[in-house]
């Protein structure tokens, strides 16, 4: 049949074609038994895709004359290169990949087929991907109802994204003050300075004696396990529902289960599986929240989104720590217990303005973003907009699939430059951030200023002052890499100045009240400023990877094996705190001393291709001779 169609010869078993126009075809070959049962590929090539082998190329040439569409049609290839035997099809409909997909699967072969007239090639259509089922459209805010004038057109688009950007700032803030609670309570449950009039073994039970600090450990890694398993459901389930609606189910979940943990003191609960169980079910409700808000910003954000814009809103974990931390201490006095039910009403309140003012997207309010091109990832960063990519053949059109390239398997996404450094980088820096996060409090506390122990009021209070370095922190290094124009390298600059900054902060922070203040606020700034700043750089190097260039589920992936491995370091740091802290302070900072220098090494090899691309653009010469 190929050297028919290519020399246009007509074999002896057909008919002399007059005027090029009637084909008459040969006899129907002999029924042939019923095939075999195809065997099914294991389950296990759908977790990784990419163990499957490529998909078969099909050639086709459909020839349409009368009331019939006849299809001639070969699927793959032998082993030795050659092509299979051309298969006849009948179709009586218009042709398309999709239903010539369909008459494949049905067997839909006729045993005869008649005289076709006015022959001619066709080119298929492109395939139609396959449709998920439509999603419910969210409804404006009931807020809005109630005032009007926050209607369109009475405010623009740009009032409703900065007011996004507002509650969605206010939102991310309430969910980590009402974090903080467990770091300012810590120096209350566990056991007192040896210093004190109480015993050195007073405390809560049964966070008291010298399993303290182990148990209130284990009861970090309880909500941060949790909080880690939480955002990948919660960033799956978001997708299908009203996004507004999610996010006041997590506030109000999450401000429910802090005042239960609070109700502990007041009912003198003295159980540990109490606690554990309620930080477990606290940590699944905190996980909704960072999911939502990036989504409803990235809704509201197109081409136009500002780096520094981003780099304030990010903010809003410090904020949110410094208001938790406020307001725990400022309470503690009355019991312990008042320390979350305050941040837990907290945010309730704030979920209640959210679900009233919230609009999700531009849509909702009969507004269209122009240029919406971006998607976010789920920590909050730009990914690179999806493109189709065609190839052609003569007589034949293949549109690439999209699902084709949303499959990349677990191990390629590990094999893709650079995840690997950034991910256990990641894991490194979210280890020591929130080691500082859960125990800081606890450290001042028992660490004597000037030769005098702090109560436990201004131990939490003064906590703060690293996260306020935290944002300033933040904003710098955003700042900086913009103007160099190399996040890598501005990570690995604040990641080693870091490690003689901790160094410093444990060996004098003790002296005076100004050194620890000054020492914990360069801290602050030198340890979280990388830490956001990490983040923003893989998503920047992701998005130049020619592999997965335009591929956003591909990006997906990555993305979460990333965040994956981080949030698994941010629940192992406050759990080591706990077990070593009983062994002396020195060996926790010796520990946040080493996983920092090995987050550094880490990204050496990034950095150092970073600086030659800088060159190879004319840029950075001064650094020539430290590459090479």
């Amino acid at each position: 049949m190929d050297s028919m169609l290519s020399k246009k010869a007509i074999g002896s078993n057909y008919s002399r074609v007059m005027d090029a126009k009637t084909l008459t075809l040969a006899p129907p070959t002999p029924l042939q038994p019923p095939p075999l049962p195809v065997p099914q590929p294991p389950p296990g090539l759908a977790l990784f895709p990419s163990l499957k082998p490529p998909p078969k190329k099909k050639s086709s040439l459909i020839l349409v004359g009368g009331m019939t569409t006849s299809i001639l049609l070969r699927v793959g290839a032998k082993p030795d290169g050659s092509h299979l035997p051309w298969t006849f099809f009948l179709c009586s409909s218009p042709v398309t990949q999709n239903n010539l997909d369909s008459m494949l699967s049905k067997k839909a072969i006729g045993s005869n087929y008649s005289r076709v007239t006015d022959a001619k090639t066709l080119t298929l259509a492109p395939p139609t991907p396959p449709q998920p089922p439509p999603l419910p459209v969210p409804q404006p805010p009931p807020g809005l109802a109630l005032f009007p004038s926050l209607k369109p057109p009475n405010k623009t688009l740009s009032f409703h994204q900065i007011s996004v950007l507002l509650l969605t700032f206010a939102a991310y803030a309430a969910f980590h003050a009402s974090r903080k609670p467990p770091s300012i309570v810590k120096s209350v449950l566990g056991p007192q300075p040896q210093t004190q009039n109480a015993t050195a073994d007073a405390g809560w039970p049964p966070f008291d004696g010298s399993r303290g600090p182990h148990r209130l450990g284990e009861l970090d890694l309880a909500f941060l396990s949790a909080y880690a398993v939480g955002m990948y459901l919660s960033g799956h389930i978001g997708d299908r529902i009203d996004l507004r609606v999610f996010l006041t189910i997590g506030m109000m979940g999450s401000g429910f289960f802090t005042v239960v943990f609070g109700l502990g003191y007041f009912f003198s609960v003295h159980v540990l599986g109490f606690y554990v169980i309620v930080q477990i079910i606290c940590g699944l409700f905190q996980s909704i929240g960072w999911p939502c808000v990036v989504s409803v910003v990235g809704n509201w954000s197109g081409k136009s989104k500002r780096g520094l814009i981003m780099g304030v809103w990010n903010s809003q974990t410090s904020v949110g720590n410094i208001i938790g931390s406020v307001v725990a201490s400022s309470v503690l006095g009355f019991g312990w217990g008042w320390s979350f039910v305050l941040p837990g009403v907290f945010i309730v309140a704030v979920g209640v303005v959210v679900y009233l003012f919230l609009v999700v997207s531009p849509e909702n309010v009969g507004l269209e973003l122009e240029g919406k091109e971006v998607e976010v990832n789920v920590e909050g960063l730009p990914l690179v907009v999806s493109e189709k990519v065609e190839t052609g053949e003569v007589g034949l059109v293949q549109s690439e699939n999209a699902d084709s390239l949303g499959a990349i398997g677990f191990l390629e996404a590990w094999r893709l430059p650079n995840v690997a450094p950034f991910a256990f980088c990641l894991f490194f820096s979210k280890l020591v951030a929130y080691t500082f996060l859960y125990w800081l409090p606890f450290y001042i506390r028992h660490t004597a200023v000037a030769g005098v122990h702090l109560s436990h009021k201004t131990s939490g209070i003064l906590s703060t002052t690293f996260d306020i370095g935290g944002v300033i922190g933040g904003i710098l290094a955003g700042f900086i890499s913009d103007a160099i124009e190399a996040r890598a390298f501005t990570a690995l600059m604040f990641l080693l100045l870091s490690i003689p900054s901790l160094i410093s902060y444990r060996i004098f922070g003790s002296i005076s009240m100004i050194s620890n203040v000054t020492l914990m606020f360069l801290s602050g700034l030198l340890v979280n400023g990388p830490y956001s700043l990490i983040t923003t750089a893989v998503s920047a190097d992701l998005g130049t990877q020619s592999l997965i260039k335009g591929n956003s589920r591909a990006l997906a992936t990555v993305t979460a094996i990333i965040d994956g491995t981080g949030s698994v370091g941010a629940a192992l740091g406050p759990l080591l705190a706990g077990y070593i802290s009983t062994r002396g302070w020195n060996s926790v900072f010796s520990m946040l001393t080493v996983s920092i220098s090995i987050a550094a090494m880490l990204l050496i090899h990034v950095v150092k291709a970073e600086i030659k691309e800088k060159m190879n653009e004319g840029k950075w010469l001064r650094w020539s001779v430290v590459v090479q």
